[in-house]
């Protein structure tokens, strides 16, 4: 790190558990973040903040006045842009260093065993089930951990599903891929703006713990939040053998 790096990311530095190893750790690092909206938002800001060097940034849809009551990365002078190139306007802003690559199409299975290979870690700050299987699909195969957060009205969740670990389950061992479920959407159900920034931002720090190689102890652990009460309810999770995802082929 040069003067200028060692200053920006003193208050890292200073922590123990990261020093100097762990923050060129994090420089050295990619992190593949699908989904710019509200969970993106918080973990695309603060990837950038903390410095890891290479942020990939995948998103189809386009900035909207209707975004803005939770989507923080966006403002009105960006509304119509396509949300992964406004997110990469207000992280340059953070942090110039950080090379940010914007892909603006639907995360597919091809554009998945595309760009998760060439990733230390995915986030998944989507909003739709299809895409979720799709993108654990893709972590499973190239064996990349999965750091997967969700919310929608007053309600939140967040795991790790990182299948380098042999006990560790998969997102669709969790949740399967049932045909015909129901999608509920914030656009007709709502969700409380600062409950995205809380999920999304537990999101950003179980990725930079991976990053750093501290590891994440949400890996088999199911966090739910209650934000009308503020409580937090923990499952915890195991592999399903059966899991046509991960499990054991026969």
């Amino acid at each position: 790190m040069n003067d200028d790096q060692l200053l920006r990311y003193s208050r890292h530095i200073l922590l123990n558990e990261l020093g100097v190893e762990g923050q060129e750790k994090l420089l050295a690092s990619h992190a593949l973040v699908i989904g710019a909206g509200g969970l993106g938002s918080p973990v695309a800001l603060y990837l950038a903040s903390a410095g890891v060097g290479h942020i990939t940034l995948v998103d189809h849809d386009t900035v909207d006045a209707t975004n803005l009551q939770r989507q923080i990365a966006h403002d009105l002078s960006r509304v119509g842009l396509p949300k992964a190139q406004s997110a990469k306007v207000a992280m340059h802003a953070i942090n110039p260093e950080v090379r940010i690559d914007t892909v603006l199409q639907r995360a597919d299975a091809t554009l998945l065993d595309q760009l998760v290979p060439l990733a230390q870690v995915v986030l998944d700050c989507t909003d739709n089930f299809a895409t979720r299987h799709a993108i654990n699909r893709a972590c499973v195969k190239h064996r990349v951990p999965l750091v997967s957060g969700a919310a929608i009205r007053f309600d939140g969740q967040l795991s790790v599903y990182d299948r380098r670990q042999e006990a560790s389950p998969c997102y669709a061992c969790v949740f399967p891929d049932t045909d015909g479920l129901e999608e509920i959407r914030c656009a007709t159900m709502g969700v409380f703006a600062p409950l995205v920034g809380i999920v999304g931002t537990m999101q950003a720090a179980e990725a930079l713990k991976l990053l750093a190689g501290m590891g994440s102890r949400l890996v088999g652990r199911l966090q739910m939040l209650d934000g009308r009460g503020m409580e937090f309810t923990e499952v915890q999770l195991g592999r399903n053998p059966a899991c046509p995802v991960c499990g054991t082929p026969h």
